[in-house]
């Protein structure tokens, strides 16, 4: 009897436990995604911070402004210098222009200086020569066409007369050949313009060779008739 009671509490007892280790086992799979979740969400996160001593700070920061300085100060070296260059550039292009102009103006002075004399003869020749006749009419025209020609090419070149009579003496544009004494015209004046002078531009290319109004001396009658007056 004793052992008939005892074999259905046994069964109990494993059924009892089994249903434990099951509960247990069921509890067990509930719990573990919380608690993975909980240990993902409480993991600390470490960021990576790079630390730079202070005093290692300040003197990169030093080094920084010194090489900022010396850069600065080679840029306005630089700088001088390529406005040197360029402005010495200008003066030699200036300066090789002006030489340049200076030579061309020496070759139309030299070309037009030879051309001159032939100038002078043609006035000469239209001042002397009177044409007689039908044909010595025809051989006038024809030379004084070929000297208003001429004239015209020079002008064209820059080429001008002066006009001297009447104007006072300057030495810078006249050769005095000559002086007389003139009621007419006030002392140191043109008189006369015996070759004619010549500009080329504002060069002179040929000084003029003039007559120049002197003083008029008293006479010799005034004189005595202010000595006589007086007495």
């Amino acid at each position: 009897m004793i052992e008939e009671e005892k074999q259905p509490m046994e069964g109990d007892d494993v059924s009892a436990e089994s249903n434990g280790v099951e509960s247990e086992v069921m509890n067990t799979e509930a719990v573990d995604p919380s608690a993975s979740t909980v240990e993902a969400s409480t993991e600390p996160q470490v960021e990576v911070v790079a630390e730079v001593p202070s005093g290692d700070s300040s003197a990169l920061v030093d080094e920084l402004n010194q090489k900022v300085a010396t850069l600065e100060q080679q840029l306005e070296e630089w700088t001088n210098h390529c406005k040197r260059i360029a402005a010495d550039f200008e003066n030699f292009r200036k300066r090789t222009q002006k030489e340049k102009e200076d030579l061309e103006q020496q070759i139309k002075c030299k070309t037009v200086e030879e051309l001159l004399p032939v100038v002078d003869n043609f006035e000469r020749a239209r001042s002397q020569i009177k044409p007689q006749g039908d044909e010595g009419m025809a051989i006038h025209k024809s030379y004084q066409g070929v000297y208003k020609d001429l004239v015209e090419r020079l002008k064209r070149i820059g080429v001008s007369p002066m006009r001297s009579e009447g104007k006072e003496f300057d030495p810078n544009l006249h050769e005095a050949v000559m002086r007389e004494p003139s009621e007419e015209y006030a002392e140191g004046t043109v008189i006369e313009e015996l070759v004619r002078g010549y500009m080329l531009g504002d060069r002179v290319l040929r000084h003029a060779m003039v007559k120049v109004a002197a003083a008029v001396e008293p006479s010799d009658d005034s004189s005595s008739a202010d000595t006589s007056s007086e007495g």
